[in-house]
């Protein structure tokens, strides 16, 4: 909450991400294990909320905050980027929750996910929401355990036709992908390029007509 405080004086809008946890608690955090931010072991999603009231959060005393926090401090100020992070089977409960709690927000958002079956479920249940697909070169990746008939469906963005996302957002250094050619001249979507690291990234993304998601410095 103090990065997004920080974020919200200086008057920027802000992306981050929300899982679903073992009680159904909406939980902002980035990664599914818990081991890299807090230092302890566990899945976000195996654990119940109160179980992770007492993480903190990179050696400081900021703990891991729900979406009510989030938007009950933002209210609307400046503009929300919603990261769906499911796991297993769980993206429809995961989309739910999280547009229950939307329903009502009087700010301007979008929501996004690597997963195609979140952007396909807010295309038949939320419409006239924006919806973004997130997408980097799975092909080039060593994290990614997809089988690798998923990762070529995946990095060429095979399945917009079923998801017909608003706009897509891919990952920087992977920008210069035909598929991202493909959708941006001739589908005309707009594109959102992650995690920017250095004014110099920042540069390039803004004149290659990327919108910018930047961390680690004010451009």
């Amino acid at each position: 909450m103090l990065a997004f405080r920080k974020a919200k004086q200086a008057g920027y809008g802000i992306e981050f991400d929300v899982h679903l946890t073992k009680d159904g608690t909406l939980a902002v955090i980035h990664d599914f294990a818990l081991n890299r931010s807090t230092g302890l072991e566990g899945d976000v999603e195996n654990l119940r909320f109160e179980d992770l009231s007492g993480c903190y959060l990179e050696g400081t005393l900021e703990t891991i905050p729900v979406l009510q926090d989030v938007l009950e401090l933002y209210r609307g100020e400046a503009p929300l980027i919603i990261e769906l992070k499911p796991k297993g089977n769980n993206y429809s409960r995961l989309c739910s929750s999280v547009c229950r709690v939307l329903e009502n927000y009087p700010g301007t958002f979008c929501l996004e996910s690597f997963d195609p079956r979140c952007i396909r479920w807010l295309r038949k249940n939320r419409p006239d929401w924006i919806r973004g697909q997130l997408v980097e070169n799975y092909l080039r990746s060593s994290r990614s355990k997809l089988p690798w008939y998923l990762k070529f469906l995946l990095t060429n963005q095979m399945l917009n036709f079923l998801t017909r996302p608003d706009f897509i957002a891919y990952k920087f250094p992977d920008r210069k992908h035909i598929s991202n050619w493909i959708c941006r001249n001739v589908w005309g979507l707009p594109g959102v390029s992650w995690t920017l690291k250095n004014p110099e990234e920042f540069a390039d993304a803004v004149n290659e007509d990327w919108l910018p998601i930047f961390e680690g410095f004010l451009p």
